[in-house]
């Protein structure tokens, strides 16, 4: 089972509607305007560093998600198939249904201080947000990188959201003594799109602003411009747009990902299309009916265009000297201990 590392708090019946997994959990609804319609569960999980199958072909081998399910509701997202592994649907569930590990600081600080683990490095947020609006409530993050920062152990973090600049200290003094990176994901820059799409997110300016902080900080920070989403912010006029923001951002490099649709993000975007652009469901269809990806040369030429603005525009130049700046800063020399003879 995709849940065996997930273990309830005790093994009560539980409401009949409540998925088969989180029978015995703490439910828990909030009435307030951000959690309005979202339900929680807090679990128990036995294990929180997992391993990355090697099929998955991504940058990173181990992760730490700390939440399931992600209350940013953007239609695209690769991620919501996995709901469906918990007996919850991978459309309105995804957005509303979110799986919160409470205990995942402890767990977190007792496998990187286990024998076995071997110190390599860790990605957060690239399977759902761990800044997504559950963060603000629960404050899992503060726990989880003070125990990294703690044992030295190198990690990076994707996000949409703003609260990362809440742990903006924590990051600052992890990065003085390993290898942290951070970046946002900002596919574009269009208001429109970005409220029909993302709507749970904060506005892509916003996360620009947040890409800047990190930096000014010393913590790097690039951005993930992804996802990429063809007829509707893939002209030349929305890419040049999006890239020369980044780069006013000062992000330290900008990695362009073009939409990918796998099953149960696929399903969940086409009927948000055929609602809000049939007219684009043809194209669609004839780009992604093969797969979940587009044409390998149509990712190219995106590639290509976007690594051109990229250069014509900057990006990375400021970012490279201010983060140096910081780093290259005298430390303050340690106060004297005095002690007792």
């Amino acid at each position: 089972m995709r849940w065996d590392n997930l273990r309830l708090d005790d093994s009560g019946q539980g409401d009949p509607v409540t998925p088969l997994f989180a029978r015995g959990a703490v439910t828990r609804t909030f009435d307030t305007p951000e959690f309005r319609g979202i339900t929680f569960y807090e679990i128990h999980a036995r294990s929180i560093i997992n391993r990355v199958p090697g099929a998955s072909h991504v940058p990173f081998e181990w992760t730490v998600n700390p939440y399931r399910g992600c209350s940013h509701a953007c239609v695209y997202c690769f991620a919501r198939r996995s709901h469906e592994y918990l007996d919850l649907d991978s459309g309105r569930d995804f957005d509303s249904k979110i799986v919160v590990k409470v205990n995942a600081p402890d767990l977190v600080r007792k496998e990187l201080a286990a024998p076995k683990w071997r110190g390599a490095a860790i990605a957060m947020g690239t399977n759902v947000d761990c800044y997504q609006r559950a963060e603000g409530r629960y404050e899992l993050m503060p726990g989880i990188i003070a125990a990294l920062r703690d044992a030295a152990n190198p990690f990076s973090i994707l996000t949409k959201g703003s609260l990362i600049l809440r742990d903006l200290d924590l990051l600052a003094e992890a990065a003085e003594v390993t290898d942290v990176s951070t970046a946002v994901s900002v596919g574009f820059i269009d208001k429109d799109v970005w409220r029909a799409v993302e709507p749970g997110t904060p506005a892509p300016r916003k996360r620009l602003d947040v890409c800047a902080t990190l930096n000014q900080r010393g913590v790097r920070c690039g951005v993930l411009m992804a996802p990429i989403l063809p007829y509707l912010t893939d002209s030349p006029q929305a890419l040049d747009a999006t890239v020369r923001e980044i780069a006013e951002a000062g992000a330290t490099h900008i990695a362009p990902i073009v939409l990918h649709l796998r099953p149960g993000a696929r399903e969940w975007f086409l009927a948000w299309l055929s609602r809000e652009h049939p007219r684009l469901v043809p194209r669609y269809l004839e780009l992604y009916g093969r797969g979940a990806y587009a044409p390998k040369a149509y990712q190219e030429r995106i590639g290509r265009e976007v690594g051109e603005l990229a250069r014509r525009h900057g990006v990375g130049r400021s970012a490279s000297r201010a983060v140096r700046a910081v780093r290259e800063r005298p430390r303050p020399a340690a106060p004297e201990q005095l002690t007792l003879m």
